[in-house]
C-alpha cells in the first residue's frame, strides 16, 4: 500500500513538473513571438525614415541664363541686376541648405555653350591665382576657350559670396570653390554632341553643397 502510494505521489510530481515545463515553453514561445513582432513592426515604422534618409540629397541651386541674371556675352562681370538676384534670392537658399544638410563646401560651376570663345589668346595661367586670392580684379583675365569663361564665370559668383561671407558675417564655416565644365555638360546632365552655335538653354550656373572628407589615398 505504501509503495503504491508512493509511486502515486511519483507520478503526480512527474505530471506537475512536466505541465509546468510544458507552460514554461509555451509562455517562452507567446514572449518570442511578440518580440519578433516588435521587431518586424519597428523596422517597418523604421522603413520610410531610412529610404527618406538616403533620399535627402542636398539640391543643385541653378542660375540660368536670364535677362535679370546674366551675363554680356564672352564676359565675367556681374552687374547690378544680377548681384541683387545673388543677394536675395541665391544667399538666403545657400544659408538654408548648408544649415539644413550640414555641409562645409560650396561648389560653383560655370557652363556654357558650344559657341566658339577664342578670338584673343587666354591670359589664367598668368593671372588666375592673383584674381582668385584677390590681388588683381577679375577684368584683369581674358578668355581664350569656353573652359576658360566657365571658370571665370563661376570665379565671378564665388568672389560676391566671399565678400557677402566677409563684410556682413553670412555664410560661417563654408569654404568656397570656382570650376567649369565648358560646354561638356548638358542641362539634362549627359554629355554634349558638338555644336557650335548659340544655346541660351546651356549657359548656367550650378550651386552645389558637399561635405569635405578625409583624403584616401589608394596604392
Amino acid at each position: 500500500m505504501a509503495r503504491r502510494w508512493q509511486r502515486n505521489e511519483y507520478n503526480e510530481e512527474l505530471n506537475i513538473s512536466t505541465a509546468f515545463t510544458d507552460l514554461m515553453s509555451n509562455a517562452f514561445m507567446i514572449l518570442l513571438l511578440f518580440l519578433l513582432l516588435f521587431i518586424m513592426r519597428s523596422f517597418i515604422n523604421r522603413k520610410p525614415e531610412l529610404v527618406d534618409k538616403q533620399l535627402d540629397t542636398p539640391p543643385i541651386i541653378l542660375i540660368p541664363d536670364d535677362p535679370n541674371h546674366r551675363f554680356d556675352s564672352g564676359s565675367a562681370k556681374i552687374n547690378p541686376r544680377f548681384y541683387n538676384y545673388i543677394v536675395t534670392k541665391i544667399l538666403p537658399e545657400i544659408e538654408r541648405a548648408s544649415k539644413q544638410y550640414n555641409v562645409d563646401i560650396i561648389e560653383v560651376i560655370g557652363h556654357t555653350d558650344g559657341q566658339p570663345n577664342g578670338s584673343i589668346a587666354s591670359n589664367l595661367d598668368l593671372y588666375l591665382e592673383s584674381v582668385a586670392r584677390g590681388g588683381l580684379e577679375l577684368e584683369k583675365l581674358q578668355a581664350g576657350s569656353n573652359a576658360d569663361l566657365g571658370l571665370m564665370r563661376a570665379l565671378a559668383v564665388v568672389q560676391q559670396l566671399r565678400n557677402i561671407q566677409v563684410k556682413e558675417k553670412k555664410l560661417p564655416g563654408l569654404s568656397f570653390r570656382a570650376y567649369s565644365a565648358a560646354q561638356l555638360i548638358l542641362p539634362s546632365g549627359e554629355f554634349a554632341v558638338m555644336a557650335r552655335q548659340e544655346d541660351q538653354r546651356r549657359r548656367r550656373i550650378e550651386i552645389r553643397f558637399t561635405r569635405l572628407g578625409q583624403v584616401k589615398k589608394v596604392n
